[in-house]
C-alpha cells in the first residue's frame, strides 16, 4: 500500500483557544516531496514539515493521511468528514480530474480548505481548473509548504 497515516497531538493548551482536530490529506505523488521536482516543490519532505506543526499550533490536534489511490482518499474523507473540525486537502493531480473527490467533499460536514504548494494557475493549462475548489471553503496556493500553515489558519478563523 502506498499511504501514510500519522497522528500528532500537542499537550500544550492556552486559555484562548480550544482544541481543534485538523486533518491533513495529501494525494498522489506528494509522498515524494523533497525528492520530486525540487524546483517546483522544494527540497523538504512533508513528513519533516508535518513534525513542525505542533510547535506552530500547540492547541491543535493533527492527523495526516497520504495516498496515491483515489478511492483511499475518498474513504478517508468519509471517515473523518463528520467528526474533525477541519480538513486541509492537497489532492494533487486529482484536483483537476476527480469528480468523486469533489462529491466526497460535498457529502461531508467538515469544512475543507484546498491547498497547493505551487501556484497551479501559473503552470500547465490542464492544471488551471480545480474541480474540487468550488466545494471547498477556499483555496490557497503558491506559498510552498507554507500553504498548509495558511490553510490551517483559515480553518481556525472559520471556527
Amino acid at each position: 500500500m502506498s499511504h501514510f497515516f500519522c497522528t500528532l497531538h500537542s499537550s500544550k493548551y492556552t486559555k484562548y483557544l480550544t482544541l481543534m482536530k485538523i486533518i491533513i490529506i495529501n494525494g498522489p505523488n506528494l509522498n515524494l516531496l523533497g525528492t520530486r521536482e525540487k524546483s517546483i516543490y522544494g527540497s523538504s519532505s512533508f513528513n519533516d514539515y508535518y513534525k513542525t506543526l505542533p510547535t506552530l499550533f500547540p492547541t491543535l490536534e493533527f492527523q495526516y493521511f497520504q495516498s496515491n489511490i483515489e478511492g483511499e482518499l475518498i474513504n478517508f474523507i468519509h471517515e473523518v468528514g463528520f467528526s474533525a473540525d477541519g480538513i486541509v486537502l492537497n489532492a494533487g493531480a486529482y484536483t483537476h480530474t476527480s469528480i468523486a473527490i469533489r462529491d466526497a467533499i460535498s457529502a461531508v460536514t467538515t469544512p475543507v480548505v484546498e491547498v497547493h504548494i505551487s501556484n497551479i494557475l501559473t503552470r500547465e493549462n490542464f492544471r488551471h481548473e480545480s474541480i474540487i475548489g468550488p466545494v471547498c471553503k477556499g483555496s490557497i496556493m503558491g506559498f510552498g509548504l507554507d500553504s498548509y500553515r495558511l490553510g490551517i489558519e483559515s480553518l481556525i478563523a472559520l471556527r
